[in-house]
């Protein structure tokens, strides 16, 4: 059985937390679609972890975690994430990576950030982290996907192709130096070393799972407002964010998504460029980014920050098929005074309660809201959903009945054990 973990949002919702808490219960966790772009924070006794490649499950004994070919990998950061990992008492013969997940090379990160510089103010916010370069490189069929490191006999004339690819739009159209041949294949033959331990058949290992209606975790990244179908295009990632893309991801896609927790945060955030319609001024965004610590998981850059948008997260909760939804992050509001919630656009006069992806049309959009009072109790040590705070019982509840779905957990604290559930 494939359940999905997925944003309902910009991403930066607290998938991860989610992941971790829900692995306990999986015998297999994957990740489905991304790279190095994700940023999934996990808090443990032993620390604070953020997680780019690897599934949130990690750290859960006995789980499996599959990065599947929908994948595209940064290597090296995979690599070191592993190391890491490791030092830290994760039996790494657990990771198993898809042959068929594409490569995102070193290269892929030069041409992401010469991109960004390119379009100057108009950039779209890129982690760059090389995603677009290397998912738009699958399409074009200038990449390599990882089995075929070891298919020897082919890999140098591929390498050459791939590499003379790069270096035309490196030095042709940004002007920079180009990536040596020489140094592609030594960069091969070092990863290919490294990764051999890793590369798994995961369908067939998926398979064997479903057969065995064994629990399997699929693991979104971002969320569906970044989604490149029916997110805010051309603000958004490169990959599809949506559960539905779960099985195909992972490579079974016979296989059927059964169950979908929505995750989103009591409270609207955001890294990267596009229309966000919900956010605070600069600043009350100053104070309360700085107060909760709201720096991206990947980028460390500021998130922009906003009331909570029920328009936009409904959109999420639509696309995604989620069945549930957590509420991360419920502990920041404490003390921050009156709460608001976005009900309805404001457009071209008209007031609806429908999101359109359309970036027209939320440039122009305007916010309205419906006030709720806040609370300053700590809730921190709450597990209990009737020991909250009235005025945050109000809050969920209010957030529940315009999402139209059970709101089944609530995180109120970084560490895994923060949570209350219904």
């Amino acid at each position: 059985m494939i359940s999905t973990v997925v944003g309902l949002n910009w991403g930066d919702e607290g998938k991860g937390r989610m992941v971790d808490y829900l692995a306990a219960d999986a015998d297999i966790v994957g990740r489905y679609h991304g790279g190095s772009n994700a940023g999934h924070t996990i808090q443990l006794d032993e620390g604070r972890f953020t997680l780019h490649s690897l599934p949130s499950s990690v750290f859960r004994p006995g789980v499996r975690n599959v990065l599947g070919p929908g994948m595209t990998v940064d290597l090296d950061g995979l690599l070191a994430e592993i190391d890491l990992v490791t030092r830290h008492g994760v039996d790494p013969s657990g990771i198993l990576l898809s042959g068929n997940a594409s490569i995102c090379f070193p290269f892929h990160r030069d041409l992401d950030a010469h991109e960004e510089t390119r379009l100057g103010r108009n950039q779209y916010g890129s982690t760059k982290m090389g995603i677009s370069p290397a998912y738009g490189d699958r399409v074009m069929k200038k990449t390599l996907l990882v089995r075929e490191l070891f298919e020897t006999r082919q890999l140098a004339s591929r390498l050459s192709a791939v590499v003379g690819w790069a270096n035309v739009r490196l030095e042709k159209i940004y002007g920079e130096p180009g990536w040596d041949l020489r140094d592609a294949e030594r960069w091969a033959a070092d990863v290919r070393e490294r990764i051999e331990p890793y590369l798994s058949d995961t369908t067939a290992v998926l398979t064997q799972a479903e057969q065995a209606d064994a629990s399997v975790l699929a693991e979104g990244q971002l969320g569906a407002l970044r989604d490149i179908y029916f997110g805010i295009y051309p603000f958004s990632t490169s990959s599809t964010c949506l559960a539905a893309h779960a099985p195909v991801g992972l490579g079974v896609p016979w296989a059927r998504v059964r169950h979908t927790v929505g995750v989103t945060k009591a409270f609207s955030s955001c890294v990267g460029a596009g229309p966000f319609v919900t956010e605070f001024d600069d600043e009350r965004a100053a104070f309360l980014r700085d107060r909760w610590g709201e720096f991206g998981a990947t980028t460390n850059r500021p998130r922009r920050l906003g009331h909570f948008d029920a328009v936009a997260t409904r959109y999420g909760v639509v696309m995604q098929g989620a069945d549930e939804v957590a509420v991360t992050n419920l502990d920041q509001l404490s003390g921050t005074g009156e709460l608001k919630i976005c009900t309805g656009y404001r457009i071209d006069g008209r007031v609806t309660p429908d999101f359109t992806p359309s970036v027209a049309a939320l440039s122009e959009a305007e916010p309205c809201y419906e006030t709720f009072a806040g609370w300053d109790a700590d809730i921190t040590g709450i597990r209990t959903y009737d020991d909250l705070p009235k005025q945050a019982r109000a809050y969920l509840e209010a957030i529940e009945a315009l999402l139209r779905v059970p709101v089944t957990y609530v995180s109120v604290g970084a560490h895994r054990d923060a949570l209350v559930t219904r």
